[in-house]
């Protein structure tokens, strides 16, 4: 990776320069420019800064020194605060229709369809700090070693991330307010995506059990979406009607190296909570994995081995999927996509892109600082599969570890610099 190689490529493919310099101003006479804030926030992000103090160092005497310049964590908090979120979604939104226009899109295994997995995670708990846009709860807790009950703050978001590509791709991000259930959020969330990108950029839909509700089914429907959703408890009705129906010996059997599935499919059970029939696909899935046990010697030394083990489960996913000649098996690797927004995206974003460190506990300044981190994460990862791994002769750098190297590259002045 030569000098800047990550920008080099942002204005290649994107013109990011250009759409970030008309990103709109929301402070008047500003000391520093808006477009040198949105730079250090995005480039600190993206080589894994974990947060403003931290960023203002880096920006005065570290990494960023040459690029950036000298930059103070208020300075960048205030810029954050009174700034507009709707022109970072469109410009992810910009960002995901090149994405689609150069294919990076398109899988084998989904069949033409773009999937879109919805989830929601909860970041910046705090006892101490909060802002107005804070959700509150009551909160049992230990304080010097006696339990009482004191007021939670804390903020949950909700994301659309397509998962059927070969890496998943987050499309936006939606802060859930007081009051709103994370199923209402999803909702506002699907219906600004389909306003900025619109119809069909996307196909279907996958989330877990909690997002089976009629008001989200009948939302998503009325966006020309096919949806796919575990059938769990909160369902009781219809769970045990798909029971019912799936009672006999399984219709087909998918075996593999790693796991062996059976399978059963139901083209028409009853959901008496929304007066209409759907299509429910059950999966006895038996996942051969390797756990490390920790045993004990003849010296009581511990001694750590890894021993195969088989973890079995039972799955129901719900559709209004028309399948045609398409298996049933093809609504489980749907819903089985949904996993990769929790084991990919959101444990990358909080172990390494620092989602779950507010930096700045302000209203839109928390707002803002998470969509950027979130787009930079995005960027960062488009530009590690297309062009780290796609052309390493070698075993490829990890991620993290090219983030390490991208920061060290800001070390050396630009050739363009005066």
């Amino acid at each position: 990776m030569h000098r800047h190689q990550f920008e080099a490529y942002l204005d290649k493919v994107f013109d990011w320069s250009a759409r970030v310099a008309a990103l709109p101003e929301g402070r008047q006479s500003p000391r520093h420019p808006w477009r040198k804030i949105w730079d250090a926030v995005f480039l600190g992000a993206a080589v894994q800064i974990p947060n403003l103090h931290c960023l203002e160092a880096e920006c005065r005497a570290g990494v960023l020194a040459h690029r950036i310049g000298a930059l103070s964590e208020d300075a960048i908090g205030y810029a954050l605060q009174r700034q507009d979120a709707a022109p970072v979604l469109a410009l992810g939104c910009e960002v995901a229709r090149r994405l689609k226009r150069n294919g990076v899109l398109h899988s084998e295994w989904a069949r033409g369809r773009v999937v879109a997995a919805v989830d929601g995670i909860e970041i910046c708990s705090s006892f101490l700090r909060c802002c107005q846009a804070c959700m509150e709860r009551e909160v049992e807790h230990k304080v010097d070693g006696q339990r009482r009950k004191d007021t939670q703050y804390y903020h949950r978001i909700v994301a659309v991330v397509l998962v059927s590509t070969p890496f998943p791709i987050p499309l936006g991000i939606r802060f859930q307010k007081e009051g709103e259930t994370e199923v209402a959020c999803a909702v506002a969330l699907l219906r600004e995506l389909h306003q900025q990108l619109g119809r069909r950029f996307f196909d279907v839909v996958v989330g877990d059990a909690l997002y089976l509700q009629q008001g989200f089914v009948n939302a998503v429907e009325s966006l020309n979406l096919e949806w796919v959703i575990n059938v769990k408890e909160n369902q009781p009705e219809l769970l045990a009607e798909a029971q019912r129906l799936t009672d006999g010996p399984a219709e087909a059997t998918l075996s593999g190296s790693q796991e062996d599935v059976q399978l059963w499919h139901a083209p028409e059970v009853y959901w008496p909570v929304a007066d209409r029939s759907l299509r429910v696909v059950k999966t006895f899935r038996v996942q051969k994995v390797r756990r490390v046990q920790v045993l004990r010697d003849e010296t009581a030394k511990k001694k750590k081995t890894k021993q195969a083990v088989q973890q079995a489960s039972t799955n129901y996913y719900a559709s209004n999927l028309e399948l045609g000649s398409i298996p049933p098996r093809f609504i489980h690797e749907l819903g089985r996509s949904r996993w990769r927004v929790d084991t990919e995206v959101f444990q990358t974003l909080t172990t390494q892109a620092h989602l779950k460190q507010p930096s700045v506990h302000r209203t839109c300044a928390l707002v803002l600082l998470t969509m950027i981190r979130v787009l930079a994460y995005t960027l960062s990862l488009v530009f590690y599969h297309r062009q780290v791994v796609s052309h390493a002769r070698q075993t490829p750098p990890s991620f993290s570890e090219m983030a390490r190297r991208l920061k060290y590259l800001f070390l050396s002045p630009r050739l363009d610099s005066s």
